[in-house]
């Protein structure tokens, strides 16, 4: 370990890990003991910016175990604080249930843990309050939703409400989603949860029994808090130190690490739906006017909410020439996805000022909300405020909501005013042409970055404490170049791929039919599965088939025999987690079973032992060549002289590739077979540079 190590600190890890191997009869890792010398020796680092590291840790090494047993000690010592951040609440849960207790009581150590997840996951006591109140009275409830979402609920979900209200009254339920025993709809939940800007916080009537904030007032005393990645992506856009604790006070270990750089594009996209917009605006302008009565006894509340209502009019008139203008846009369009993209970004001058125009109505709209929202906060903590505290209540809510909407609108209009510059990265936009729920269709406008690496380095990896990125798949094509052109982690960070518990070579087979059909010849391929897939059935056991367009595997399995169906578990026919408690009911039985999945099945399932002696490939997984986000960076890789298939394309599908491969072994007991159903793997000469990047299997080709 480090030089720069404390000799106590280093002394904590050693026993620590020598502790934990005693109390579970293991012997020590190599992968798992050079997973600890490499974060120890990373996080001791003494200069600023320095401690980062990326770790492919394969599956069986024990990272979690890991990571927390080098990192824990070291940030206890330099007063900071551990934010492991996982790709899935799932996996938070893990963590927190089994996970962290499990180590600290194997350890011997005694160390604070907390988790923490996204406001949404949690419910609103008053919005539960107000549910009952609103199905009373129908015509109140619009101002609960400002997002299109009609609220009609029938007996069995007001049943539920009245379960959910008796569960937090008698503290058998803390108020979590995932911890309400039956699954929640999104359609049951949404109502029961608010954002930010609705949320009174200490001013609530309901704060001493809020299960936010009771979640929340465990971090200040948490030595490791457990979010995901979400949640970190969310705080940055709040500037940080909004929900955790500021950057520069953290240590963060981001676990499923090869999942950031998409969540971060996504956390910081920005869409406008243009007729959705105006509608809500016009809305907006009547629940104004019928507040006003409500308030007359506030004649400042009055002429604030007037003011406001004028302000969305002066916005509905610069709105109103956008849909005809797109619309043409769109029809001029050779694609018949209903799309448009901008090249390069660039939507043009006349667009651009427009958008200037419309950014700077809605800055000034959203001042003046900001001044109403403040006003209401104030009068909810009036004793003798002229107005019915409930009625304060739910115009505070709705004032929140235009404003976390209109803040959302000058996101996006801010980044389309922006000019186009040819040496820095641009942004992706495009069209698309999307149903309403209501039926009628609609344009919305699309903005996102193309990358996440300027806003990790920017927000993160330049401010944080240190930073571990870790994940069974890190390197595409055997490098981590893929990586740090995602991420932005820089050459300098420590990079270090560890080798899992497995025996590849003796315990999985991998191999490519001789007579397998190029994938990319989609009729003749298609064909081809349909006439392979029922020989690639189990004994008693399950089989994993993944494909990579949701139409090809449904038009594979309605081409299948009836009898042959009927074996068969298909994405969409169930959610997830009832196809694979349905699979493994199968298997229990000593029957064969198989599922057909698309990309979400081939990371994340975990089927071990006879649930999965088969997993079966059917095409390499290259990214949709529509995608928007991928034509836009396809196109300033092009721009800047590369080819966009070698650069972006090949390294994308070799992680996928990977991915899907470690769905085989599970444990170090599991034993199978890999086949892939395409002949490109062996035809092309990029296919042997996906063969090299996979797993030592034993191959058969």
């Amino acid at each position: 370990m480090s030089e720069h190590l404390a000799d106590s600190v280093r002394r904590e890890i050693q026993s620590g890990y020598s502790q934990f191997l005693a109390s579970k009869g293991l012997q020590p890792r190599l992968g798992q003991k050079q997973m600890i010398a490499a974060i120890a020796n990373t996080l001791s680092r003494t200069m600023p910016g320095s401690r980062l590291a990326a770790i492919e840790a394969g599956t069986g090494t024990g990272k979690t175990v890991g990571y927390l047993i080098a990192a824990l000690p070291i940030a206890k010592a330099a007063g900071k604080t551990v934010v492991v951040a996982t790709g899935t609440v799932a996996l938070q849960e893990q963590l927190v249930e089994r996970d962290l207790p499990d180590l600290l009581a194997a350890c011997g150590w005694d160390y604070q843990f907390a988790l923490v997840k996204g406001r949404g996951r949690y419910v609103c006591n008053l919005r539960l309050d107000q549910v009952a109140d609103t199905v009373r009275d129908r015509d109140q409830g619009l101002a609960l939703f400002e997002d299109e979402m009609s609220f009609n609920p029938d007996q069995k979900t007001m049943a539920t409400y009245r379960e959910l209200a008796a569960g937090l009254a008698d503290g058998s339920w803390n108020g979590q989603r995932d911890s309400w025993p039956e699954r929640l709809s999104e359609v049951e939940w949404r109502p029961l949860t608010i954002d930010r800007r609705q949320c009174a916080g200490r001013r609530c009537r309901f704060i001493n029994e809020c299960a936010f904030y009771t979640a929340r007032n465990q971090l200040d005393e948490a030595d490791c808090i457990i979010a995901n990645h979400d949640l970190v992506m969310a705080d940055l856009a709040l500037g940080g130190g909004a929900i955790l604790p500021p950057a520069e006070e953290c240590i963060f270990i981001f676990d499923e690490g090869h999942r950031l750089g998409e969540t971060t594009v996504r956390h910081f996209a920005t869409e406008c739906r243009v007729n959705a917009t105006v509608s809500w605006l016009e809305r907006l302008q009547k629940q104004c006017k019928g507040q006003a009565p409500l308030f007359e006894q506030a004649p400042s509340l009055v002429e604030q909410l007037s003011a406001i209502e004028r302000a969305a009019g002066q916005i509905l008139l610069l709105l109103a020439p956008l849909y005809p203008q797109l619309q043409r846009l769109v029809d001029s369009s050779e694609r018949d996805d209903g799309r448009y993209r901008f090249a390069n970004g660039d939507v043009g001058q006349t667009l651009r000022e427009q958008s200037q125009q419309i950014a700077l109505q809605l800055a000034r709209w959203s001042g003046r909300l900001q001044v109403l929202v403040d006003a209401l906060d104030e009068a909810q903590s009036e004793q003798h405020f002229p107005v019915p505290a409930a009625d304060v209540e739910l115009c505070y809510q709705q004032a929140g909501s235009w404003l976390s909407r209109s803040e959302n609108l000058l996101a996006l209009f801010n980044s389309l005013q922006r000019p186009v510059s040819s040496d820095k990265l641009p942004q992706a936009v495009w069209l698309a042409v999307e149903q309403s729920e209501g039926g009628n269709m609609d344009i919305a406008i699309h903005a996102s970055p193309i990358e996440a690496a300027e806003i990790l380095t920017s927000q993160l990896w330049n401010s944080c404490h240190g930073a571990i990125v870790t994940s069974a798949t890190l390197r595409a094509l055997g490098k981590f170049d893929e990586l740090k052109r995602t991420t932005g982690i820089s050459d300098d960070a420590h990079f270090l791929a560890v080798a899992g518990a497995f025996d590849y070579y003796n315990n999985a087979t991998l191999s490519v039919p001789s007579d397998a059909v190029e994938g990319n010849k989609v009729g003749e391929h298609t064909d081809y599965l349909i006439e392979q897939l029922p020989h690639y059935f189990e004994p008693a056991a399950g089989s994993l088939v993944l494909f990579s367009s949701r139409r090809q595997m449904e038009e594979v399995f309605d081409a299948l025999d009836r009898e042959v169906q009927k074996k068969i578990l298909i994405q969409g026919q169930y959610s997830a987690r009832e196809m694979i408690r349905l699979h493994k009911e199968r298997v229990d039985q000593g029957r064969e079973s198989m599922l057909f999945g698309l990309a979400s099945f081939a990371e994340g399932v975990d089927l071990p032992g006879d649930y999965c002696r088969h997993v079966v490939i059917v095409k390499l997984p290259f990214a949709v060549p529509d995608d928007p986000l991928l034509e836009a960076l396809s196109e300033w890789v092009e721009g800047g002289g590369k080819n966009s298939f070698f650069t972006l394309s090949l390294p994308q599908a070799s992680l996928r590739l990977i991915q899907a491969c470690g769905r085989l072994l599970r444990s170090e007991g599991d034993s199978g077979q890999v086949t892939i159903l395409d002949k490109r793997m062996v035809s092309k000469r990029y296919g042997r540079d996906l063969l090299e990047a996979l797993p030592p299997f034993r191959r058969a080709l």
